[in-house]
């Protein structure tokens, strides 16, 4: 046997012997989906408390491990954009979202309202350590090219780039917020169904792209971002009628429901305390006829859900029915707390929204109706928590978990320990084996993820995630808090809060009832100090005086949307706003004259 034989034999085995021994790697490397609810309250899945039917993630939880004492942002592109990246998102461009900014923030270091190019994400790195990446759903971390998925680590990509749209129509915006929805493929300008169902879509095109790449040996990361259930409240009508007669009760009963349930599960301490929020009505002062149509609310909110469990079942089936279900690894949450906000009681919302949509107490849920659940239902859907979405409540940023499928995870667990969605990308890349990037990613300085690898608890190995001296530091428009072990320090802003800081013990008491200033002052003054260390180091900026969430909206809206809009379609828009205006004016003043006449 000659020398060059012998040295080509010797390079085809070590060949053979790398590609087995990537191959083998790929197989011991877990497949990873990542589902990301949209406004989903503390309690609304059904191992968490809710009597909403969410079976296929209840499995997910015996098969895996619940976390009850997780957080995430109030809102959800700063939940998004942490998600996917491991770094504060007053680091990584999201210091603030689009619709709510102060004018004088935009454009500041850590205030783009995108994703900025000195971060880098858990799916490139998946993407550059073997893995196929795919992604269907909402996006809202940006919609420039640098931002879209295929520059963010996403082999292939169907995603809704806005913060919402309609449910049952790819083209209808859900608020005049922005002048059309935009779809984007693989990058690319979509050309989409003219109808559809959200849920069912995401999970039908992501089917499809693994159905795609079934011949590669290749582990898949998959990110499914459902719209549900964010704004308009929408669902099939056979999951609504599930629900009938289910919240006759009202939101009062159903909130005191979910407590003692959570407790039986051992979510939350027993005898945990809550509160009645301001904002939350008394059921039984309505109108029968109030009831009915509040009750019908809740109904289709539950049916949204359950629609959303229905389809995330299609997809577990697929991977069992396929062989790849026992080699994946489930990750289940949502963005933010449930959502409060009420359009109609802002005049513009109501007037776009009464020509858009139909509110009919029949129709809710279907196709042209328009629903929310508001304060008081939303204050339910969080239960035994504080606030909702928006503010720095428990109710606003702490979110069911579930993670499921890992190597040696314990199964049918809850954790009660802190954890936080910084740490979500540190635990997805230990389990692909792929190294954190530190402060560079191919030549070029990037912010380092913050957050802590949830692995270890996962699996037995730690009782904690962080250390009891660990400050971790929130803050959004204003709203504020720090976690340090079971203690959290927090001052949310008007109306919902009162602008002076709380001090609470989250683990004993999730509900945010009991406050500890004069109990422990020292603790009190010293969390100050990190509050205040890490909005230095984080570059938060103050808000300016008399800031108003909702006021800001609109003013956004103003500037981002209709002074363009103004611009580029010129005469004709104005002078129907006018005409609009006077039509409005003229139809008050008449009915004044009329009740005044009828008084004399």
């Amino acid at each position: 046997m000659t020398r060059l034989l012998k040295t080509k034999l010797l390079v085809a085995a070590l060949g053979l012997g790398i590609c087995a021994a990537a191959m083998a790697a790929d197989k011991a490397r877990p497949n990873i989906v990542l589902l990301l609810a949209d406004d989903w309250g503390f309690s609304d899945v059904g191992s968490f408390g809710s009597e909403i039917a969410t079976p296929n993630l209840d499995e997910l939880a015996q098969r895996g491990m619940r976390f009850s004492n997780f957080h995430v942002s109030a809102s959800c592109s700063p939940t998004r954009a942490m998600l996917l990246t491991g770094v504060d998102n007053h680091r990584n461009g999201v210091g603030n979202m689009r619709e709510t900014i102060p004018q004088s923030h935009v454009g500041k270091p850590g205030y783009l309202s995108v994703l900025d190019t000195n971060v880098v994400t858990v799916a490139s790195l998946l993407r550059d350590s073997g893995y196929r990446t795919y992604v269907a759903g909402k996006w809202h971390i940006g919609k420039e090219p640098h931002n879209l998925p295929p520059a963010r680590g996403f082999d292939r990509s169907i995603v809704q780039g806005d913060s919402g749209s309609d449910n049952w129509e790819t083209a209808k915006r859900y608020l005049d917020l922005a002048d059309k929805v935009s779809w984007f493929e693989d990058g690319k300008e979509a050309v989409m169904p003219a109808d559809y169902y959200s849920s069912q879509y995401f999970v039908d095109r992501t089917i499809d792209y693994l159905k795609s790449g079934a011949k590669d040996s290749k582990p898949f990361f998959a990110y499914v971002a459902f719209q549900a259930n964010h704004i308009p409240v929408q669902a099939p009508r056979e999951f609504i009628d599930k629900y009938k007669g289910k919240y006759d009760k009202g939101w009062t009963a159903l909130r005191q429901a979910r407590r003692d349930k959570a407790i039986a599960l051992g979510i939350i301490p027993k005898d945990t305390p809550m509160v009645t929020m301001s904002t939350t009505a008394d059921w039984d002062a309505l109108s029968e006829q109030d009831k009915k149509y509040q009750a019908r609310r809740m109904e289709v909110y539950a049916a949204m859900a359950d629609a959303m469990d229905y389809h995330v079942g299609r997809l577990v089936s697929y991977l069992k029915e396929t062989g790849q279900y026992d080699n994946t690894v489930f990750v289940f949450m949502s963005d933010n707390g449930a959502e409060a906000s009420d359009p109609y009681t802002v005049l513009s919302g109501r007037l776009w929204l009464d020509w858009k949509y139909n509110k009919g107490i029949d129709q809710l849920g279907a196709k042209g109706a328009y629903s929310i659940i508001g304060p008081s239902w939303a204050s339910a859907a969080a239960s035994p928590l504080s606030t909702y979405k928006f503010y720095s409540g428990e109710g606003g940023i702490r979110v069911p978990l579930i993670i499921s499928g890992a190597t040696g995870i314990q199964h049918n667990q809850t954790f009660n320990g802190l954890a936080h969605v910084n740490d979500i990308a540190p635990t997805l890349l230990e389990l692909a084996q792929v190294p954190r990037p530190g402060n560079s990613y191919k030549g070029k300085a990037v912010e380092a993820m913050t957050g802590t690898s949830l692995l270890p608890v996962l699996t037995g190995q730690a009782q904690r995630v962080h250390a009891p001296d660990e400050a971790i530091g929130y803050e959004l428009s204003g709203n504020q808090a720090v976690f340090k072990g079971d203690l959290k320090l927090i001052r949310n802003i008007p109306p919902v809060g009162d602008g002076q800081w709380h001090l609470y013990d989250i683990r004993n008491d999730p509900g945010e009832t009991k406050d500890l200033q004069s109990q422990m002052p020292d603790v009190f003054t010293a969390m100050q100090a990190d509050y205040a260390a890490y909005a230095k180091s984080n570059g938060v900026l103050p808000m300016p005086e008399g800031y108003d969430p909702i006021r800001q909206v609109q003013t956004n809206a103003l500037i981002n949307v209709y002074i363009p809009r103004f611009k580029r379609t010129g005469l004709p828009i104005l002078a129907g706003l006018v005409l609009l205006t006077v039509i409005f004016v003229f139809v008050r003043r008449r009915k004044k004259m009329r009740m005044k006449a009828r008084a004399l």
